[in-house]
């Protein structure tokens, strides 16, 4: 083999060397490519089967904040609701079924975000003892999936879950009368349970007994009357400070 030839099989080695080189940078050192939205939105059902939440979270907020626009976020956007909801964050489940909605009104899955909706915002007010007004926004969602989709499945139930919101709506003001009969603040006490059976009419148990506590509640405010209105002008503005 003449010189010249030993040049040229040195320069093609050189060639080949370079490019297998570039192969081998770029396998070890590079950051592999994203994940398409596709296998974003497939590994998310993946880990919602196996029941991994966290994980579920990751690929779907990775999916809406990669492709906003891909086919698969609509429905990515509802599992990362859904893997909230299953992990009991049920204020990140609200808000992501309420970004859903706000996208896509016209989705055939908005009855269904209407239902997770009121249902997540009654799940995370389950404490009697806290303040419940976060259920008039979940009665007003259950009505206007009662009322726009009373055909579909979650249509069906939406009257139902509306009870249980003012059930629960009502067990809180009794909760707090109970707190003020209990304490002997008889004329409070009075007042919330007039105030349950006034407004709570369509619930007869919670009705009749709020009725009755009423009068009872009433009877033993007359007894101390001139000391209740006392230490109203006294102590009001020092009490209502208090119950905040």
């Amino acid at each position: 083999m003449t010189r010249s030839h030993f040049l040229r099989a040195g320069c093609l080695a050189l060639v080949l060397f370079g490019l297998s080189g570039c192969g081998f940078i770029d396998y070890f050192f590079l950051p592999p490519p994203d994940d398409t939205a596709q296998e974003l939105w497939e590994a998310g059902r993946e880990a919602m089967r196996e029941k991994r939440y966290t994980q579920a979270q990751e690929y779907f907020l990775k999916l809406k904040d990669r492709y906003p626009f891909s086919p698969y976020t609509p429905d990515g956007l509802i599992g990362l609701g859904d893997a909230y909801f299953m992990d009991e964050k049920f204020v990140q489940a609200t808000d992501a079924y309420k970004e859903f909605e706000a996208l896509h009104p016209r989705h055939e899955q908005i009855p269904y975000v209407l239902y997770q909706i009121g249902v997540s915002t009654f799940r995370r007010l389950e404490s009697i003892d806290l303040p419940q007004d976060g259920l008039g926004e979940a009665i007003q969602y259950f009505t206007i999936l009662r009322d726009a989709y009373p055909n579909t499945e979650w249509g069906k139930d939406a009257q139902e879950w509306i009870v249980k919101c003012r059930t629960r709506m009502a067990a809180h003001e009794i909760f707090v009368a109970d707190f003020y009969w209990n304490s002997g603040r008889f004329g409070a006490a009075w007042r919330r349970y007039m105030f349950v059976a006034e407004n709570f009419k369509d619930l007869p148990e919670i009705f009749k007994y709020s009725k009755e506590r009423a009068q009872l509640s009433y009877l033993e405010y007359q007894k101390t009357l001139t000391e209740s209105e006392r230490r109203e002008v006294e102590g009001s503005w020092r009490n209502f400070m208090k119950w905040l």
